[in-house]
Parts: C-alpha cells; sequence; structure tokens
C-alpha cells in the first residue's frame, strides 16, 4: 500500500523538468533563428547580383546594363554603356569566373565582393530600396562597430556556401 508520502515532491520534479526543457528549446530557437537571420538577410540584394552575373554569362549586355539602372537608349550619366562594356563586356571580366565572395550588410545597401578574376575583385553596392548596383563607394562599411566587424570577418565565413 502507498504512504501518504510517496507522492511527495513529483509535481515539482515534472515542474522543473518542463521548465529546463523550455529554457533550452527557446536557446536553441534563438540561436539558429538568429543565425539564419544573419546568413540570408542579405539575400535579395545576392539574388540580385547573382541575376546580373548570369546576364554577363549569356553575353546579354544590355540585359545587365538595366541591373545598373540604365538602358543602352538611356545610358546613366556618371557609367556610360560604353565604360560599363570596358568594365564587364567581352574584353572586361571574364564572366566564367565571377562569383560572390563577400557580402555585408551597410547602412541603406549591400556590399557584395565580386571575384572578377582570380587576384581580382570588384566591390558592387547594392541599394536596399529599389536594388540598382552601383560600385561601392567603400572598401568596408564604414560606420560599424569592432564588434560587428569581428562577427563579420567570424561568423560571416558561414555565409560563403550560400553566396554561390
Amino acid at each position: 500500500m502507498a504512504g501518504y508520502l510517496d507522492q511527495y515532491g513529483a509535481g515539482e520534479e515534472k515542474r522543473e523538468n518542463l521548465i529546463k526543457y523550455s529554457v533550452f528549446g527557446l536557446l536553441f530557437v534563438l540561436i539558429f533563428g538568429s543565425l539564419g537571420y544573419y546568413l540570408f538577410k542579405n539575400f535579395p540584394q545576392e539574388r540580385k547580383v547573382r541575376a546580373f552575373v548570369e546576364f554577363l554569362r549569356k553575353k546579354d549586355y544590355p540585359g545587365a546594363y538595366s541591373y545598373w539602372g540604365c538602358t543602352v537608349q538611356n545610358p546613366c550619366n556618371a557609367y556610360g554603356y560604353d565604360k560599363f562594356l570596358e568594365d564587364w563586356g567581352p574584353k572586361g571580366a571574364n564572366p566564367e569566373t565571377l562569383r560572390i565572395e563577400d557580402s555585408e550588410n551597410c547602412m541603406a545597401g549591400v556590399i557584395l565582393t565580386v571575384a572578377t578574376g582570380p587576384s581580382k575583385q570588384e566591390r558592387i553596392w547594392v541599394e536596399k530600396e529599389g536594388g540598382a548596383l552601383a560600385f561601392s563607394p567603400f572598401e568596408r562599411c564604414p560606420n560599424k562597430t569592432p564588434l560587428s566587424n569581428m562577427i563579420h570577418q567570424t561568423v560571416g565565413k558561414l555565409r560563403k556556401p550560400f553566396l554561390n
């Protein structure tokens, strides 16, 4: 026959386990949710540059030029179609070697580092609003704290497989 105090503390043990598993579950979701956000927050801008590279690989230079917010009929003042072809056309970067190497969130845009050759890189600025491409005015984002630079240099390496 069961004694009066045999079940004493059983409810307390269940409650402790529930709290423990809830805290571990919340930490798991928080850590992996934050990591997922960090890895994929620049995805629309990266997709835009991937599409630009695909146009270059197809040798559709007018289509690629449209990603810069310009057309052959209405070229940009600061970056004419002739200059675009000099940089990205048949005599410019080899489309087969183009690949995105880095992605850095910066103020109103994203700086994407694109390898254009064995030892050459271009930094492309992609506006968050509208998504027009331009050459980046910055080597690295100027407003970042040392902590965010450290996170970009360490955890940012995890993003590399998702870039290409």
